[in-house]
Parts: structure tokens; C-alpha cells; sequence
């Protein structure tokens, strides 16, 4: 664990204060949307896990239905503010972003194809025209 040498008050297990304001319900989304606020005068950070954590508790949602991104440390330190998003059901999940989705671990990643690949089928898919290029980039992707 790095300690900051001059700073005497840095405790990594300090106490967090979590609130929250601009508390949205979007119903056309399923979820609840907020900014959150982080006081934290005596750690340099709260690590993501932790707010979604904390934030499950505070609003009694599953910890996987929570997102936080986001989030800015103020100049100086002790506050950080971020954006929280609390989905109604798992199935209103698949409204985010699939990048966040990986980033918590409830999605898989894809793997990535070849940059040169990606060209080869795309250049491919240039001598042919609506449902026939689609049909060409399909095939492409397959082999």
C-alpha cells in the first residue's frame, strides 16, 4: 500500500460519505439516475466496486443492477462526483452501454478481429449493394 509520505491525515479505510442529488426515476429506461457525491477526506479515491456496494445498500437493489461512471476527483482531494445509474429489472440492463457492461463483469467481451481483417471485408463489401453487401460481410465473418 503507498502511503504519501508528508500527508499524515491519508488513511486508506477512512470513512466515506455518499450523497446523492438530481435523483431521477426515468420510467421510459427502467432506472433511477442520480449524481453522486463522494466525501472521502482521508483516502485519495473510492474504487468503483465500493460506491456500487454502498449505493445497492442505500437504495436496496442488487449490486449488479447497479452503474457508476463517471466520477472526478476535485482539485485538492476529500470529494469526488460521478453519475450513478440503478436499473429496475437485470432485463433493463441491455439499455447500457455494452463497454460498461464489460467493465463490471456483466457482460462478455468480443473478441477482436484483426484491423487488416476488418479492412479485407469491408473493402469486400464495396462491390455489392444492400441486402447483397450484408449478405458478402456476413459470409466474411464466418470464414
Amino acid at each position: 500500500m503507498l502511503q504519501c509520505p508528508f500527508d499524515d491525515d491519508y488513511d486508506p479505510t477512512g470513512a466515506v460519505t455518499i450523497r446523492t442529488r438530481k435523483f431521477l426515476t426515468n420510467r421510459l429506461l427502467q432506472r433511477k439516475q442520480m449524481v453522486v457525491d463522494v466525501l472521502h477526506p482521508t483516502r485519495a479515491n473510492v474504487s468503483k466496486d465500493e460506491l456500487r456496494d454502498k449505493l445497492s445498500a442505500m437504495y436496496k437493489a442488487p449490486k449488479d443492477q447497479v452503474i457508476v461512471f463517471g466520477f472526478r476527483t476535485q482539485f485538492g482531494g476529500g470529494k469526488s462526483t460521478g453519475f450513478a445509474l440503478i436499473y429496475d429489472t437485470k432485463e433493463s440492463l441491455k439499455l447500457e452501454p455494452r463497454y460498461r457492461l464489460v467493465r463490471f463483469g456483466l457482460a462478455e467481451k468480443r473478441p477482436a478481429s484483426g484491423r487488416k481483417l476488418r479492412k479485407e471485408r469491408k473493402n469486400r463489401a464495396k462491390k455489392f449493394r444492400g441486402t447483397a453487401k450484408k449478405a458478402k460481410s456476413e459470409a466474411g465473418k464466418k470464414k
